[in-house]
């Protein structure tokens, strides 16, 4: 079963959502109280009777089970289910969320403008993983892709478009400046026009993936261009000094870059149905 050729993209999977899982779960417990924790709790005014260290024992020791879950998944199909209901119960906790005001940016006028919610709208990406686990021997392929799909498109569009603010352009100033391999865009560019074009490459790769599902000669210039967009975040990880601590491994800004690697699990499985090697 493991050395399933066919079952080797969607084994590919469980090890990303493994790795990410791993380490947030681990760096979770070195951190302590955590504020985006913190404030899930606060949304469900469960402050009262969780307290933070409760609350993010309850996150840590989640997101670890979900690491071994995963990689159990690859030699013990019978466990994807396990692993699935635990992925959307952990989801959807966290992106009803998005109800909070506290998600979005007040001074550009609040929805649609995201603010701290930019980490929550990931969770859409662990959702479809744990509903494609669920559901994927009983429901047709072209669904599923759909199913895959939506959460990349959704976060190449809202995040990609936030790229066209100011707020935006100076937030990700950074993150790209530490990089070799985009910080040369400053000495070309400034610091928002070096936003726009990053949302424009952002808002034609989610274009070249919606036109894949019929094109199909389209499909490895999408998946290249938008699997770009969350490799190279990964590699803000090492650059980026705000990403990585002695003491906690990752740091909170480690945290949103990590859950790339779950974008990377959809387009895995997206390309796979799309082959229809599924």
């Amino acid at each position: 079963m493991i050395f399933n050729s066919k079952q080797q993209p969607l084994h590919l999977t469980f090890i990303l959502v493994s790795i990410s899982s791993l380490l947030l779960g681990i760096s979770m417990f070195l951190i302590g109280s955590d504020k985006a924790i913190n404030n899930n709790v606060s949304f469900y005014h469960i402050e009262n009777g969780l307290t933070p260290f409760v609350a993010n024992f309850i996150a840590a020791t989640s997101f670890i089970l979900i690491a071994g879950l995963s990689l159990f998944s690859i030699i013990q199909p019978k466990a994807q289910k396990v692993l699935a209901s635990l992925l959307v119960i952990i989801s959807t906790f966290v992106l009803l969320s998005l109800f909070s005001e506290s998600r979005w940016i007040a001074s550009l006028g609040g929805f649609p403008a995201i603010g701290s919610g930019q980490g929550v709208i990931k969770y859409f990406a662990l959702l479809s993983i744990g509903l494609y686990l669920l559901i994927k021997d009983t429901v047709e392929h072209s669904k599923l892709q759909y199913l895959m799909l939506f959460p990349v498109v959704l976060v190449l569009l809202w995040i990609g478009g936030m790229k066209f603010t100011l707020l935006e352009a100076q937030g990700i100033e950074p993150l790209v400046a530490s990089s070799p391999l985009m910080s040369w865009m400053y000495q070309v560019w400034d610091i928002q026009t070096t936003s726009n074009l990053i949302g424009i490459y952002d808002l034609i790769a989610l274009l070249l993936l919606i036109l894949s599902i019929r094109i199909k000669s389209l499909l490895i210039p999408a998946i290249a261009m938008a699997g770009a967009v969350f490799v190279v975040t990964q590699t803000f990880l090492f650059t980026w000094d705000s990403a990585l601590s002695i003491e906690t491994m990752l740091t909170g800004g480690g945290h949103f870059l990590i859950k790339d690697l779950w974008f990377v699990a959809n387009l895995i499985v997206f390309y796979q149905l799309s082959t229809n090697k599924a």
